[in-house]
């Protein structure tokens, strides 16, 4: 089974914990989590073939990875902001 949280973890090292309390609380994170993964290995794998497409798919899986980081960022940013309790008596 893939890991695609602790896959983020590690690219995020300075961000972990965040990246932790995120993919506990929101599926589409874990499920980001899992896609970046994926396009990771499969930007991989193209990376070791020798089809005549190689190059073409590996520009398209990297285009797609910085897609999916940005969007991995900003889930990131919102879920570090942390929202202002009611006042204190």
């Amino acid at each position: 089974m893939k890991n695609g949280v602790g896959f983020v973890r590690s690219c995020f090292k300075e961000r972990a914990k965040v990246v932790e309390e995120l993919a506990a609380r929101k599926e589409g994170f874990r499920d980001l989590c899992d896609d970046f993964l994926t396009a990771h290995d499969e930007k991989l794998q193209w990376e070791g073939s020798s089809a005549p497409e190689r190059g073409e798919r590996i520009a398209e899986y990297q285009e797609l990875i910085d897609s999916m980081r940005i969007e991995i960022e900003q889930a990131l940013d919102r879920a570090a902001i942390v929202p202002f309790g009611p006042p204190r008596r």
